[in-house]
């Protein structure tokens, strides 16, 4: 069973997507259309930006949504996945690809995703910070005795999950998880708490917006972020998309899930092989590669 994967902020590079608006005159019309309903050039920023533009959670975003979901569209009848996920944003390019969302519904959620993201986290100074080599138990009874707001956020590998809260209260959790034989405590370069409770403002914006959009049926399940199981109810999808921004991405669970249910192979969608590389944590011997026109 094929299972294909949809990176998250982070992935990012100038000219991603570039090969495909040049070569695809389809792919071309739908980076144009995404000009438009932005009511920005992403394109122009996408392919000749700054690190600095392209770092923006207003552009990042959408840009890797149109990078993943123009390249799954540009494979055409080779795109024929068993089963899809997507590693926070990627859930998003996920549902365009199975077809669960326009394209055009898509797009306008990501955007809408990132400036309430933005709003959010410049009212309170929050942070990210990656935990190497703990248990994740451990990791959670050391944030949960945290004076403040620090929780697991992303459960990214066995030995690698993401805490994410107040700014101060991170820097704690860092300390005493470094005590307790964390390999490392790396604060991330990230405008902040992304999945915390920090995020509520944003997730109620956010639904609203979902609320109001068309969810289809799609060609295959996705396995979703909040559960980490297969969901192929289009009004479940939705439920669980509301709660994303607030929950932890459990990415760990879904890879384990997704080996679970029959998965023999995994294809990256969209920039960089960060995906590939934390299913290969999970599983050495299972087949990775970056979906290619």
């Amino acid at each position: 069973m094929k299972a294909y994967v949809f990176p998250g902020q982070g992935s990012q590079f100038i000219g991603m997507g570039k090969d495909l608006y040049d070569s695809n005159p389809n792919a071309k019309a739908l980076f144009d259309k995404a000009n438009e309903i932005l009511g920005f050039d992403i394109v122009e920023i996408m392919f000749n930006g700054t690190d600095e533009e392209l770092k923006q959670t207003k552009v990042t975003q959408p840009a890797i949504f149109l990078h993943s979901t123009i390249l799954a569209a540009s494979l055409g009848d080779k795109f024929k996945p068993d089963m899809v996920a997507g590693h926070s944003l990627g859930e998003l390019s996920a549902l365009v690809a199975n077809k669960v969302l326009e394209f055009e519904d898509g797009l306008r959620l990501v955007s809408k995703r990132a400036l309430a993201m933005q709003k959010a986290c410049e009212a309170e100074p929050s942070t990210m910070a990656a935990i190497l080599g703990l248990d994740d138990n451990i990791v959670e009874e050391i944030c949960s005795a945290i004076d403040g707001v620090v929780v697991a956020a992303n459960y990214n590998c066995p030995g690698q999950l993401v805490i994410s809260g107040a700014t101060i209260a991170v820097q704690s959790a860092c300390e005493k998880l470094t005590e307790a034989g964390a390999r490392r405590a790396l604060l991330l370069p990230v405008g902040g708490a992304f999945h915390s409770p920090l995020m509520e403002p944003a997730r109620a914006e956010l639904a609203a917006a979902i609320a109001n959009t068309k969810f289809s049926t799609g060609i295959c399940p996705i396995y979703q972020n909040v559960t980490a199981a297969a969901v192929s109810n289009p009004d479940e999808i939705k439920e669980n998309l509301m709660a994303q921004l607030t929950a932890p991405v459990r990415w760990t669970q879904t890879m384990q899930c997704m080996l679970a249910d029959g998965a023999t192979s995994f294809t990256e969608v969209g920039p960089g092989k960060v995906l590939q590389g934390l299913v290969k944590k999970v599983d050495r011997a299972m087949p990775t590669d970056s979906a290619i026109v």
